[in-house]
């Protein structure tokens, strides 16, 4: 049989854009959360061997517990799983900066890699890990940037607009985002003193009085990193400030305090659902997942 895309529910609508653009039937799998926390999952009947499995891996911990449920079971079952994870979580923690501590990009790129024959993800947050198969040592492995498709978005809404990342960390994204479209970018530089407080200081050229400048970034979570940029870039004259960010994480507060600061529009891709979404990546995966349907690899194969 073709292969099957089959998706959780929060990913219903991506999932719908995906299945369309690799004309793939597309089937959800039900989630029921007991009062004490725990899941039932249960699968839909399929007699596909290829199954593509998509999920937004945030909230972190609930959500791993049943994509692993319901890859343990799709292996079980002799499978070739083909996993479309636009957002990857944990992937943060890449070394031990105190004894005892946990490497958790290790652990959970481990369980991806045995629950997955192949992986698709978007912007992945690596630090010192060069390459996301050494984060996720699965057999193959795609990286999706949103970047290009962020830079789009803002030329054509601001045009003309400066590009600007709140951090150096940023530099690779908003070069993405700029260069195609022949956008003028910046980076800032950034001092964090805690998982709440940062401190910023913007470049000094080129100029922001009077111009449009646009904040990027590939995830968002409180946003003071962002408001921080912001409430600088308003003081430096700067005309309109907005904010695209790949990864929406914020947390619930994050918004009002962006807004506070002085963004204007806030704006993030579909990599996990938020009312911010604006751009749908669905033809960059597709475009990624297509040579991995096409592959005739059976199941635990490199």
């Amino acid at each position: 049989m073709d292969p099957v895309l089959l998706h959780f529910p929060d990913q219903a609508a991506p999932a719908a854009r995906l299945a369309e653009a690799l004309a793939l039937p597309k089937a959800e799998i039900h989630v029921h959360r007991f009062p004490d926390g725990e899941v039932l999952v249960r699968l839909p009947e399929t007699g596909s061997e290829t199954v593509v499995v998509m999920h937004a891996l945030s909230p972190a911990n609930d959500r791993l517990v049943e994509l692993g449920l319901a890859c343990e079971t799709l292996r079980a079952q002799g499978r070739r799983v083909l996993l479309v994870l636009p957002y990857l979580c944990y992937m943060r923690q890449d070394t031990a900066f105190r004894p005892g501590e946990v490497v958790s990009q290790h652990i959970v790129g481990r369980w991806l890699a045995h629950w997955g024959d192949a992986l698709v993800t978007v912007d992945p947050h690596l630090h010192r890990t060069h390459r996301l198969e050494d984060a996720v040592p699965v057999a193959r492995a795609r990286v999706v940037s949103a970047a290009p498709l962020l830079g789009r978005y803002a030329a054509a809404r601001w045009p003309g607009c400066l590009l600007l990342g709140p951090d150096e960390e940023s530099a690779q994204w908003v070069r993405q985002a700029a260069e195609p479209v022949g956008l003028e970018w910046a980076v800032a530089h950034k001092v964090r003193e805690g998982d709440r407080s940062v401190r910023i200081r913007l470049p000094e050229h080129p100029r922001l009085r009077g111009r449009t400048l646009v904040l990027i970034d590939d995830m968002a979570v409180t946003g003071r990193t962002l408001a921080e940029a912001a409430r600088l870039a308003r003081r430096g004259g700067a005309a309109q400030v907005h904010a695209l960010v790949t990864h929406a994480l914020f947390t619930p507060d994050a918004l009002p305090a962006l807004q506070a600061a002085g963004i204007t529009e806030i704006a993030s891709s579909d990599t996990l659902p938020h009312p911010s979404n604006r751009i749908q990546l669905s033809g960059a995966l597709a475009a990624a997942l297509r040579p991995l349907l096409e592959s005739r690899a059976v199941p635990g194969d490199p």
